[in-house]
């Protein structure tokens, strides 16, 4: 199996386009070994999961930086508040969108123009291994073959988690760093390239074209942020209102009832001088009657 792990991380190390070719030239180099039947079987890797197993390799020491600081989270998350874990959730989305960021560069530079929907793969990849610890290790191996998602309030399923990498030995499996290919000098005999002028304006052009589609999506998540900031602020200042609102009134009925205790005391002792009259009145009038009554 190490025999298969090293075959796998040289081929999923491999640009895109050459990973299929290299994997087949590699089973008939192992023509009747066991190993043929394996590698045969190691399947291509999404758009997305090929950035991240670039990701992995060019910035390993990032890598395991983000999964350190996931650990440390996962860890600390049990003490803290419901503010926190919110500040929190806001620290992981801007990492994993920082990384994610730093990933499309490093596809682009692999001739790679990453779309909005790979980069939301990516993102959500370095989300679950931030809050998953296996999927940290599906992450650091540089085996994916397609994505992962999980909120980390249940861990990934296990077959979903192992279909995920190319083998399940990947798990434990950490990517051998590679360097990104620096340009040889150039070769002054070469023939000019008559179409050099517009392959370079067709770079550019596209490359243009990715920064102007980041930079519409970042303007239009700023936008939102803006508004949602707005009408958070505007609600706040309604409720601040209502509550002086309800504290005045609030003050109000507290005099009212106050005023209303006094009245009571000055009726009760009202109503208990009367009962004393009457009862005087009552016995004055029954003697009377007794009195009248026996002159009858």
């Amino acid at each position: 199996m190490a025999d298969l792990l090293e075959i796998a991380d040289e081929l999923y190390a491999l640009p895109l386009a050459e990973f299929t070719p290299a994997r087949d030239a590699r089973v008939k180099e192992l023509k009747g070994t066991p190993l043929a039947a394996q590698v045969k079987a190691l399947r291509k890797p999404s758009t997305a999961a090929w950035v991240v197993n670039l990701l992995v390799r060019r910035e390993a020491a990032q890598i395991d930086q983000v999964l350190s600081v996931g650990a440390a989270l996962r860890e600390a998350q049990e003490a803290m508040s419901a503010g926190e874990l919110r500040a929190l959730t806001r620290q992981r989305r801007q990492v994993t969108a920082a990384v994610t960021t730093q990933a499309r560069r490093i596809a682009a530079e692999e001739g790679l123009r990453v779309t909005e929907a790979v980069a939301e793969q990516v993102e959500a990849a370095l989300t679950a291994a931030m809050v998953d610890a296996e999927c940290g290790r599906a992450v650091r191996s540089g085996l994916l073959v397609s994505g992962l998602r999980t909120t980390g309030i249940e861990p990934m399923d296990a077959d979903d988690l192992a279909s995920a990498v190319a083998v399940p030995a990947a798990l434990g499996f950490s990517a051998t760093p590679r360097e990104a290919p620096r340009p040889g000098p150039p070769d002054l005999h070469l023939v000019p390239d008559p179409d050099r002028a517009a392959k370079a304006i067709a770079a550019a052009e596209e490359r243009l074209a990715a920064a102007e589609e980041e930079y519409g999506a970042a303007r239009a998540t700023h936008a939102d942020a803006s508004d949602e900031i707005e009408r958070l602020s505007a609600r706040s200042l309604q409720l601040e209102a209502e509550t002086d609102e309800l504290r005045r009134r609030l003050a109000d009925l507290e005099e009212q009832s106050e005023a209303l205790e006094e009245e009571l005391a000055e009726a009760e002792e009202v109503r208990d001088g009367a009962a004393a009259d009457l009862r005087t009145a009552t016995a004055e009038r029954d003697a009377a009657q007794a009195a009248l009554d026996r002159l009858g």
